[in-house]
Protein backbone atom coordinates (compact mmCIF):
# COMPACT_ATOMS: atom_id res chain seq x y z
CA UNK A 1 0.00 0.00 0.00
CA UNK A 2 1.29 3.42 -0.92
CA UNK A 3 1.79 5.81 1.99
CA UNK A 4 -0.05 9.12 1.92
CA UNK A 5 2.17 12.03 2.88
CA UNK A 6 0.44 15.15 4.32
CA UNK A 7 1.74 18.57 3.43
CA UNK A 8 1.19 20.26 6.79
CA UNK A 9 1.82 23.74 5.39
CA UNK A 10 -0.92 23.24 2.80
CA UNK A 11 -3.29 21.89 5.46
CA UNK A 12 -2.60 24.86 7.75
CA UNK A 13 -3.24 27.19 4.85
CA UNK A 14 -6.61 25.55 4.18
CA UNK A 15 -7.59 25.87 7.84
CA UNK A 16 -6.72 29.56 7.82
CA UNK A 17 -8.77 30.09 4.67
CA UNK A 18 -11.81 28.44 6.27
CA UNK A 19 -11.45 30.42 9.51
CA UNK A 20 -10.98 33.70 7.71
CA UNK A 21 -13.91 32.95 5.44
CA UNK A 22 -16.09 32.35 8.50
CA UNK A 23 -14.96 35.61 10.07
CA UNK A 24 -15.55 37.42 6.81
CA UNK A 25 -19.13 36.12 6.76
CA UNK A 26 -19.81 37.52 10.24
CA UNK A 27 -18.34 40.90 9.35
CA UNK A 28 -20.42 41.07 6.19
CA UNK A 29 -23.58 40.46 8.24
CA UNK A 30 -22.97 43.14 10.85
CA UNK A 31 -20.67 45.52 8.99
CA UNK A 32 -16.91 45.18 8.61
CA UNK A 33 -14.90 45.78 11.79
CA UNK A 34 -12.42 48.12 10.18
CA UNK A 35 -12.46 50.55 7.29
CA UNK A 36 -9.72 50.59 4.67
CA UNK A 37 -7.63 53.00 6.76
CA UNK A 38 -7.72 50.76 9.85
CA UNK A 39 -10.45 52.61 11.77
CA UNK A 40 -13.16 50.78 13.72
CA UNK A 41 -16.30 51.06 11.64
CA UNK A 42 -19.61 51.63 13.47
CA UNK A 43 -23.08 51.45 11.99
CA UNK A 44 -25.70 53.82 13.49
CA UNK A 45 -29.32 52.92 12.69
CA UNK A 46 -32.19 55.37 12.83
CA UNK A 47 -35.39 56.22 11.02
CA UNK A 48 -35.02 60.00 10.79
CA UNK A 49 -35.03 61.13 7.17
CA UNK A 50 -34.95 64.52 5.43
CA UNK A 51 -33.74 67.24 7.78
CA UNK A 52 -33.32 64.67 10.54
CA UNK A 53 -30.93 62.69 8.38
CA UNK A 54 -28.87 65.83 7.68
CA UNK A 55 -28.78 66.68 11.38
CA UNK A 56 -27.58 63.19 12.32
CA UNK A 57 -24.97 63.23 9.57
CA UNK A 58 -23.71 66.59 10.82
CA UNK A 59 -22.94 65.08 14.22
CA UNK A 60 -21.53 61.90 12.71
CA UNK A 61 -19.14 63.91 10.54
CA UNK A 62 -18.03 66.04 13.49
CA UNK A 63 -17.31 62.91 15.52
CA UNK A 64 -15.43 61.26 12.67
CA UNK A 65 -13.29 64.40 12.32
CA UNK A 66 -12.68 64.67 16.07
CA UNK A 67 -10.52 61.52 16.27
CA UNK A 68 -8.77 59.00 14.05
CA UNK A 69 -9.76 55.69 15.65
CA UNK A 70 -13.51 55.25 14.94
CA UNK A 71 -15.61 55.88 11.84
CA UNK A 72 -19.42 56.06 12.14
CA UNK A 73 -21.96 55.74 9.33
CA UNK A 74 -25.64 56.67 9.72
CA UNK A 75 -27.96 54.20 7.99
CA UNK A 76 -31.69 54.86 7.62
CA UNK A 77 -33.95 51.93 8.42
CA UNK A 78 -37.65 52.00 7.72
CA UNK A 79 -39.69 50.17 10.34
CA UNK A 80 -36.69 50.45 12.63
CA UNK A 81 -37.77 48.24 15.53
CA UNK A 82 -38.97 45.38 13.31
CA UNK A 83 -35.72 45.48 11.33
CA UNK A 84 -33.71 45.54 14.56
CA UNK A 85 -35.51 42.60 16.15
CA UNK A 86 -35.34 40.60 12.92
CA UNK A 87 -31.66 41.46 12.53
CA UNK A 88 -30.83 39.98 15.93
CA UNK A 89 -31.59 36.50 14.65
CA UNK A 90 -29.72 37.01 11.37
CA UNK A 91 -26.73 38.79 12.87
CA UNK A 92 -27.40 42.02 11.01
CA UNK A 93 -27.50 44.54 13.83
CA UNK A 94 -26.15 48.06 14.23
CA UNK A 95 -23.63 49.22 16.81
CA UNK A 96 -25.64 52.29 17.82
CA UNK A 97 -29.41 52.53 17.74
CA UNK A 98 -31.78 55.50 17.81
CA UNK A 99 -34.12 54.58 20.65
CA UNK A 100 -37.59 55.89 21.47
CA UNK A 101 -37.15 55.83 25.24
CA UNK A 102 -40.62 54.64 26.23
CA UNK A 103 -39.86 51.29 24.54
CA UNK A 104 -37.20 50.42 27.13
CA UNK A 105 -39.56 48.66 29.55
CA UNK A 106 -40.83 46.50 26.69
CA UNK A 107 -37.54 45.52 25.03
CA UNK A 108 -34.90 45.63 27.79
CA UNK A 109 -36.31 42.44 29.41
CA UNK A 110 -35.69 40.66 26.10
CA UNK A 111 -31.95 41.18 26.50
CA UNK A 112 -31.51 43.02 23.20
CA UNK A 113 -29.83 46.13 24.64
CA UNK A 114 -26.51 46.43 26.44
CA UNK A 115 -26.37 48.14 29.88
CA UNK A 116 -24.17 51.24 29.98
CA UNK A 117 -23.64 51.47 33.75
CA UNK A 118 -20.04 50.20 33.71
CA UNK A 119 -19.12 52.66 30.96
CA UNK A 120 -20.74 55.53 32.87
CA UNK A 121 -18.90 54.63 36.07
CA UNK A 122 -15.52 54.05 34.39
CA UNK A 123 -15.65 57.44 32.64
CA UNK A 124 -17.10 59.30 35.61
CA UNK A 125 -20.16 60.57 33.73
CA UNK A 126 -22.49 62.29 36.26
CA UNK A 127 -26.11 61.19 36.03
CA UNK A 128 -26.98 64.68 37.30
CA UNK A 129 -26.05 66.04 33.86
CA UNK A 130 -29.25 64.46 32.53
CA UNK A 131 -32.92 64.71 33.44
CA UNK A 132 -33.70 62.13 36.10
CA UNK A 133 -36.97 61.23 34.39
CA UNK A 134 -35.24 60.67 31.05
CA UNK A 135 -32.68 58.35 32.63
CA UNK A 136 -35.48 56.56 34.47
CA UNK A 137 -37.20 55.92 31.15
CA UNK A 138 -34.01 54.30 29.85
CA UNK A 139 -33.66 52.10 32.94
CA UNK A 140 -34.96 48.61 33.62
CA UNK A 141 -34.22 46.62 36.81
CA UNK A 142 -31.68 49.27 37.84
CA UNK A 143 -29.70 48.89 34.60
CA UNK A 144 -29.29 51.90 32.29
CA UNK A 145 -29.74 51.11 28.60
CA UNK A 146 -28.99 54.40 26.88
CA UNK A 147 -28.40 58.13 27.20
CA UNK A 148 -31.00 60.81 26.36
CA UNK A 149 -30.63 62.36 22.91
CA UNK A 150 -33.62 64.70 23.14
CA UNK A 151 -36.19 65.76 25.70
CA UNK A 152 -39.57 67.26 24.90
CA UNK A 153 -42.87 68.16 26.48
CA UNK A 154 -46.01 70.17 25.75
CA UNK A 155 -46.64 73.80 26.62
CA UNK A 156 -49.52 76.21 26.01
CA UNK A 157 -49.24 78.29 22.83
CA UNK A 158 -51.39 81.43 22.75
CA UNK A 159 -52.12 84.17 20.22
CA UNK A 160 -50.70 87.40 21.66
CA UNK A 161 -52.87 89.64 19.47
CA UNK A 162 -56.07 87.94 20.63
CA UNK A 163 -55.05 88.26 24.26
CA UNK A 164 -54.07 91.91 23.89
CA UNK A 165 -57.35 92.77 22.18
CA UNK A 166 -59.29 91.13 25.04
CA UNK A 167 -57.07 92.64 27.75
CA UNK A 168 -56.05 89.19 29.00
CA UNK A 169 -52.87 87.73 30.45
CA UNK A 170 -51.80 84.20 29.51
CA UNK A 171 -53.47 81.68 31.87
CA UNK A 172 -51.62 80.13 34.79
CA UNK A 173 -54.52 78.05 36.19
CA UNK A 174 -57.39 75.99 34.84
CA UNK A 175 -59.85 78.66 35.87
CA UNK A 176 -57.90 81.35 34.03
CA UNK A 177 -57.70 79.05 31.00
CA UNK A 178 -61.47 78.62 31.06
CA UNK A 179 -62.15 82.36 31.44
CA UNK A 180 -59.78 83.23 28.60
CA UNK A 181 -61.26 80.56 26.33
CA UNK A 182 -64.77 81.89 27.01
CA UNK A 183 -63.81 85.47 26.14
CA UNK A 184 -61.79 84.57 23.07
CA UNK A 185 -64.33 82.26 21.42
CA UNK A 186 -66.29 83.81 18.54
CA UNK A 187 -69.37 82.08 17.14
CA UNK A 188 -71.77 82.89 14.35
CA UNK A 189 -74.87 80.97 15.29
CA UNK A 190 -73.71 77.37 15.65
CA UNK A 191 -70.57 77.95 13.62
CA UNK A 192 -67.19 78.82 15.08
CA UNK A 193 -65.33 81.76 13.62
CA UNK A 194 -62.68 81.29 16.30
CA UNK A 195 -62.25 78.72 19.05
CA UNK A 196 -60.89 79.95 22.34
CA UNK A 197 -58.98 76.75 23.12
CA UNK A 198 -58.37 73.70 20.93
CA UNK A 199 -59.03 70.60 23.02
CA UNK A 200 -57.87 68.43 20.15
CA UNK A 201 -55.41 65.96 21.69
CA UNK A 202 -57.08 63.41 23.95
CA UNK A 203 -53.71 61.69 24.36
CA UNK A 204 -52.81 64.52 26.75
CA UNK A 205 -55.12 63.06 29.40
CA UNK A 206 -51.93 61.99 31.17
CA UNK A 207 -50.91 65.65 31.52
CA UNK A 208 -54.36 66.75 32.64
CA UNK A 209 -54.74 64.05 35.28
CA UNK A 210 -51.38 65.06 36.79
CA UNK A 211 -52.64 68.65 36.99
CA UNK A 212 -55.68 67.33 38.84
CA UNK A 213 -53.40 65.60 41.36
CA UNK A 214 -53.69 62.08 39.93
CA UNK A 215 -51.74 59.62 37.83
CA UNK A 216 -52.29 57.10 35.05
CA UNK A 217 -51.34 53.89 36.89
CA UNK A 218 -51.14 52.86 40.53
CA UNK A 219 -47.74 53.13 42.22
CA UNK A 220 -47.09 49.41 41.85
CA UNK A 221 -48.09 49.53 38.14
CA UNK A 222 -50.67 46.79 38.73
CA UNK A 223 -53.73 48.74 37.63
CA UNK A 224 -54.89 51.88 35.88
CA UNK A 225 -55.85 54.93 37.94
CA UNK A 226 -58.10 56.71 35.45
CA UNK A 227 -61.28 56.15 37.42
CA UNK A 228 -60.39 58.42 40.32
CA UNK A 229 -61.21 61.82 41.78
CA UNK A 230 -58.57 63.31 39.54
CA UNK A 231 -59.96 61.58 36.45
CA UNK A 232 -63.45 62.87 37.26
CA UNK A 233 -62.05 66.40 37.72
CA UNK A 234 -60.45 66.28 34.27
CA UNK A 235 -63.62 65.18 32.50
CA UNK A 236 -65.73 67.65 34.48
CA UNK A 237 -63.43 70.44 33.29
CA UNK A 238 -63.45 69.20 29.71
CA UNK A 239 -67.22 69.03 29.89
CA UNK A 240 -67.40 72.66 31.03
CA UNK A 241 -65.22 73.78 28.12
CA UNK A 242 -67.00 71.70 25.48
CA UNK A 243 -70.63 71.45 26.55
CA UNK A 244 -71.28 74.46 28.80
CA UNK A 245 -68.95 77.13 27.47
CA UNK A 246 -68.73 75.75 23.91
CA UNK A 247 -65.21 77.05 23.31
CA UNK A 248 -64.34 74.23 20.90
CA UNK A 249 -65.97 71.59 18.74
CA UNK A 250 -64.25 68.20 18.28
CA UNK A 251 -62.91 67.92 14.77
CA UNK A 252 -62.71 71.70 14.22
CA UNK A 253 -59.00 71.48 13.33
CA UNK A 254 -58.84 67.88 12.15
CA UNK A 255 -56.43 67.34 9.29
CA UNK A 256 -55.40 70.99 9.05
CA UNK A 257 -51.64 71.54 9.10
CA UNK A 258 -49.08 74.16 8.14
CA UNK A 259 -50.57 77.30 6.63
CA UNK A 260 -54.10 75.89 7.12
CA UNK A 261 -53.73 75.20 10.83
CA UNK A 262 -56.32 77.24 12.81
CA UNK A 263 -53.62 78.58 15.13
CA UNK A 264 -51.67 79.93 12.14
CA UNK A 265 -54.78 81.41 10.51
CA UNK A 266 -55.98 83.00 13.75
CA UNK A 267 -59.01 80.74 14.09
CA UNK A 268 -57.75 79.28 17.37
CA UNK A 269 -56.47 81.33 20.30
CA UNK A 270 -54.80 78.62 22.41
CA UNK A 271 -53.63 75.05 22.06
CA UNK A 272 -51.11 72.60 23.48
CA UNK A 273 -48.19 71.45 21.36
CA UNK A 274 -44.46 70.79 21.57
CA UNK A 275 -41.19 72.38 20.46
CA UNK A 276 -41.37 70.53 17.14
CA UNK A 277 -43.88 73.18 15.95
CA UNK A 278 -41.55 76.12 16.57
CA UNK A 279 -39.94 75.85 13.14
CA UNK A 280 -43.35 75.56 11.46
CA UNK A 281 -44.74 78.64 13.18
CA UNK A 282 -41.57 80.59 12.45
CA UNK A 283 -42.41 80.28 8.75
CA UNK A 284 -45.59 82.27 9.38
CA UNK A 285 -44.19 84.86 11.77
CA UNK A 286 -45.42 87.65 9.47
CA UNK A 287 -49.03 86.69 10.25
CA UNK A 288 -48.78 84.91 13.61
CA UNK A 289 -47.80 86.71 16.83
CA UNK A 290 -47.70 84.10 19.55
CA UNK A 291 -46.29 83.32 22.97
CA UNK A 292 -45.76 80.18 25.04
CA UNK A 293 -46.28 79.48 28.75
CA UNK A 294 -45.96 76.31 30.86
CA UNK A 295 -49.16 74.29 31.28
CA UNK A 296 -51.62 75.90 33.71
CA UNK A 297 -51.99 74.29 37.13
CA UNK A 298 -55.03 72.30 38.20
CA UNK A 299 -57.72 73.15 40.80
CA UNK A 300 -55.39 72.47 43.75
CA UNK A 301 -52.28 74.03 42.26
CA UNK A 302 -50.79 70.79 40.93
CA UNK A 303 -48.43 71.00 37.97
CA UNK A 304 -48.46 68.37 35.28
CA UNK A 305 -46.66 67.60 32.03
CA UNK A 306 -45.40 64.56 30.16
CA UNK A 307 -41.75 64.17 29.14
CA UNK A 308 -40.90 62.32 25.95
CA UNK A 309 -37.90 62.04 23.69
CA UNK A 310 -35.28 59.77 22.18
CA UNK A 311 -32.03 58.21 23.29
CA UNK A 312 -29.07 56.39 21.82
CA UNK A 313 -28.56 52.74 22.79
CA UNK A 314 -26.06 49.94 22.15
CA UNK A 315 -27.44 46.58 20.97
CA UNK A 316 -26.30 43.59 22.98
CA UNK A 317 -25.35 41.81 19.75
CA UNK A 318 -22.87 44.50 18.70
CA UNK A 319 -19.24 43.35 18.81
CA UNK A 320 -17.98 46.92 19.09
CA UNK A 321 -19.67 48.09 22.27
CA UNK A 322 -16.74 50.13 23.64
CA UNK A 323 -16.37 52.07 20.40
CA UNK A 324 -20.15 52.58 20.27
CA UNK A 325 -20.00 53.98 23.80
CA UNK A 326 -17.22 56.39 22.77
CA UNK A 327 -19.50 57.80 20.07
CA UNK A 328 -22.52 58.09 22.38
CA UNK A 329 -20.42 59.63 25.15
CA UNK A 330 -18.88 62.20 22.79
CA UNK A 331 -22.27 63.24 21.45
CA UNK A 332 -24.49 63.18 24.54
CA UNK A 333 -22.25 63.39 27.62
CA UNK A 334 -19.98 66.21 26.46
CA UNK A 335 -22.05 69.41 26.86
CA UNK A 336 -20.42 71.30 23.98
CA UNK A 337 -21.35 68.53 21.53
CA UNK A 338 -24.84 68.14 22.99
CA UNK A 339 -25.27 71.91 22.55
CA UNK A 340 -24.05 71.68 18.96
CA UNK A 341 -26.69 69.01 18.39
CA UNK A 342 -29.38 71.22 19.94
CA UNK A 343 -28.46 74.23 17.82
CA UNK A 344 -28.20 72.15 14.66
CA UNK A 345 -31.41 70.17 15.06
CA UNK A 346 -33.44 72.71 17.06
CA UNK A 347 -34.27 69.93 19.49
CA UNK A 348 -33.80 70.25 23.22
CA UNK A 349 -30.76 68.08 23.99
CA UNK A 350 -30.99 65.51 26.75
CA UNK A 351 -27.91 67.00 28.43
CA UNK A 352 -29.06 69.51 31.08
CA UNK A 353 -25.71 71.32 31.07
CA UNK A 354 -26.14 72.06 27.36
CA UNK A 355 -29.63 73.43 28.03
CA UNK A 356 -28.16 75.98 30.43
CA UNK A 357 -26.64 77.81 27.46
CA UNK A 358 -28.12 81.26 26.64
CA UNK A 359 -29.18 79.88 23.24
CA UNK A 360 -32.00 78.10 25.09
CA UNK A 361 -32.33 79.98 28.38
CA UNK A 362 -32.68 83.46 26.87
CA UNK A 363 -35.03 82.49 24.07
CA UNK A 364 -38.70 83.27 24.94
CA UNK A 365 -39.85 80.29 22.91
CA UNK A 366 -37.50 77.69 24.41
CA UNK A 367 -37.59 78.85 28.04
CA UNK A 368 -41.23 77.79 28.78
CA UNK A 369 -40.41 74.24 27.66
CA UNK A 370 -37.28 74.12 29.80
CA UNK A 371 -39.28 75.35 32.80
CA UNK A 372 -41.94 72.71 32.12
CA UNK A 373 -39.34 69.92 31.95
CA UNK A 374 -38.51 70.58 35.60
CA UNK A 375 -41.80 68.98 36.66
CA UNK A 376 -42.65 66.82 33.62
CA UNK A 377 -43.01 63.07 34.23
CA UNK A 378 -42.39 60.16 31.88
CA UNK A 379 -45.10 57.69 30.98
CA UNK A 380 -45.45 54.75 33.41
CA UNK A 381 -42.88 52.03 32.73
CA UNK A 382 -45.19 49.11 32.10
CA UNK A 383 -44.86 47.12 28.85
CA UNK A 384 -48.60 47.41 28.21
CA UNK A 385 -49.01 51.06 29.20
CA UNK A 386 -49.26 52.34 25.64
CA UNK A 387 -51.74 49.60 24.74
CA UNK A 388 -53.95 50.43 27.72
CA UNK A 389 -53.83 54.13 26.82
CA UNK A 390 -54.37 53.81 23.07
CA UNK A 391 -56.82 50.89 22.99
CA UNK A 392 -58.73 51.35 26.25
CA UNK A 393 -58.59 54.97 27.39
CA UNK A 394 -58.61 57.09 24.24
CA UNK A 395 -61.55 55.33 22.47
CA UNK A 396 -63.65 55.94 25.57
CA UNK A 397 -62.51 59.57 25.81
CA UNK A 398 -63.56 60.01 22.19
CA UNK A 399 -67.06 58.85 23.07
CA UNK A 400 -67.13 61.27 25.98
CA UNK A 401 -66.20 64.38 23.98
CA UNK A 402 -68.81 63.40 21.38
CA UNK A 403 -71.37 63.18 24.22
CA UNK A 404 -72.00 59.52 23.49
CA UNK A 405 -71.34 58.42 27.06
CA UNK A 406 -71.08 60.02 30.50
CA UNK A 407 -67.89 60.80 32.38
CA UNK A 408 -68.65 58.04 34.88
CA UNK A 409 -69.20 55.40 32.20
CA UNK A 410 -66.13 56.60 30.28
CA UNK A 411 -63.77 56.23 33.21
CA UNK A 412 -65.27 52.97 34.42
CA UNK A 413 -65.01 51.31 31.00
CA UNK A 414 -61.52 52.69 30.38
CA UNK A 415 -60.33 51.36 33.71
CA UNK A 416 -61.85 47.90 33.27
CA UNK A 417 -60.46 47.49 29.77
CA UNK A 418 -57.11 49.00 30.71
CA UNK A 419 -56.70 46.76 33.76
CA UNK A 420 -57.34 43.70 31.64
CA UNK A 421 -54.62 44.77 29.17
CA UNK A 422 -52.13 45.40 31.96
CA UNK A 423 -52.86 42.00 33.53
CA UNK A 424 -52.30 40.27 30.18
CA UNK A 425 -48.85 41.88 30.00
CA UNK A 426 -47.75 41.87 33.62
CA UNK A 427 -44.30 43.14 34.58
CA UNK A 428 -42.12 40.14 35.39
Amino acid sequence: MKKVHFNWMVLLGLILVVVLAGCGGDEEASGSSESSDGKIKLTFWGDWTGEGESQFNHMVEKFNESQDRIEVEYVIQEDLITKFMTGITSGQVPDVLLWDRWRTSLYAPKGVLHPLDEFMEADGIPEADFYEEALKELTYNDDLYGLPLTVDTRALFYNKDHFEEAGLEPPATWEELREAAQQLTIKNGNNFERVGFSLNDLGLFNMWIQQAGGQMLTDDLSATAYNSEAGVAVLDFWGQLLFEDEVYKPGFDKGLEGAQHPFVTGKSSMHYTGPWDLQTYEQYSDQLNYGIVPPPTGPNGDQGAVMGGFGLAVPEASEKKEAAWEFIKWWLAEPENALEWGKTSLNMPGNKVALEDPFFQEDPFWKPFIDTLEFAKIRPRHPAYSVAEVDALIPNLEQFVLQEQSAEETLEKAQQEGDRMLEENEVE
